[in-house]
């Protein structure tokens, strides 16, 4: 039997070139709006993916309390952002779009169409599941994606991440990564054809190779309330070679940085990582130290899929739910799988909330 566990996805990075109004954007229009912890310091871990330097920026994680995973707000502060010097099109290898969880995708189309407009039709989903796409103020594609669950009622039609969409070179090789690594075990939908033909994504009237990867049974860990389930759906081009996102740039850099999951027991994930392929690239506590992150604590590794895209790996050790009254999460402290009252995360709502800037 394993004795690590890899839960929900626990975040999506979003590098921006404009920090502040990234986060106020995410604000607005998802309402992704609750700091989980905030660092604006100097990333000298990550010396593989920046150039073998360490370099400082300013980041933070946030959430809505309507349930999903969060978005890793992140922009470098030492040094110019670059962004991608292509139009990203469908199937193009690394994360292409990340899932948003939508109580009611048409009421919530129309909502946010009345104000935004780079959004596309509502469509649906191979499996008939209703969803759209929309494009940030800085390119980056959002899925819309129906589900009707809700963590804390905050009435918003939306919530946080539920997924990612991720272009592979090797369907084969790219499911079987996904599925023994990371634990997405059932095959929701495979199909190929046309991505999506009103024009609105890049390359969608083009064929793929679309696979829906989800889970066959219920993930585990102290914050699954929060972060809920997800899916991973994986596309290959069949009329083009795709090109990587993140080629001669830099982790950090605009754009979906990486996929990060929840883990319970890192050290020991990262031998069965090893064995499959995989090996750690970063390990911020190779030694067994902690990890201090502002207000919290933890480890974090990354390894990559068969095609490079990043995927991160936390075990979280402390999280900050009121710093006025000194509340805090320690996991070290209770049994990690056991899910964590939602009342810490309503204390969050009070005192973690942020406001558009202006």
């Amino acid at each position: 039997m394993a004795n690590y566990t890899v839960g929900a996805i626990q975040q999506v990075g979003v590098g921006t070139v404009d920090f502040h109004k990234s986060w106020d954007w995410f604000i607005e229009m998802f309402g992704i709006d609750i700091r989980i912890l905030e660092d604006d310091t100097v990333a000298e871990r990550m010396l593989p993916y920046t150039g073998g330097k360490p370099q400082k920026r300013h980041a933070c994680i946030a959430v809505s309390l309507q349930g999903g995973g969060g978005l890793e707000i992140w922009k470098f502060s030492g040094r110019t952002p670059q962004p991608v010097g292509f139009e990203i099109a469908v199937g193009d290898l690394g994360v292409f779009a990340a899932k948003i969880k939508c109580r009611d995708v048409e009421a919530f189309h129309r909502e946010i169409s009345a104000k935004w407009k780079d959004c596309s039709a509502v469509g649906k989903l191979p499996d008939g599941t209703p969803c759209f796409y929309v494009k940030d103020l800085y390119g980056n594609w959002f899925q819309l994606v129906e589900r009707k669950d809700v963590f804390i009622e905050q009435h918003r039609l939306t919530g946080g991440v539920s997924g990612a969409v991720i272009g592979v070179t090797d369907m084969d090789a790219a499911v079987r990564f996904y599925r023994e690594l990371l634990g997405y075990d059932v095959v929701l939908s495979d199909t190929t054809g046309p991505y999506w033909e009103d024009g609105f994504l890049c390359g969608g009237e083009q064929r793929y190779r679309r696979v829906i990867l989800g889970d066959s049974a219920p993930r585990k860990g102290g914050f699954l309330g929060l972060l809920g389930t997800s899916t991973i759906e994986l596309v290959q081009a069949l009329d083009r070679t795709p090109r990587k996102i993140y080629e001669g740039r830099f982790w950090g850099d605009p754009g979906f940085i990486q996929v990060c999951f929840d883990v319970i027991n890192l050290p020991e994930f990262k031998k069965v990582c090893a064995a499959k392929g995989h090996p750690f690239t970063v390990d911020s506590c190779p030694n067994g130290e902690i990890f201090d992150m502002g207000e919290a604590s933890g480890h974090f590794a990354y390894i990559e899929d068969p095609d490079g895209t990043l995927i991160e790996l936390v075990e979280t050790y402390k999280v900050p739910v009121a710093k006025k009254l000194g509340i805090v999460i320690d996991m070290k402290k209770r049994d990690p799988e056991k899910l964590l009252p939602k009342i810490l995360f309503r204390l969050m709502g009070i005192f973690m909330r942020e406001k558009i800037k202006g």
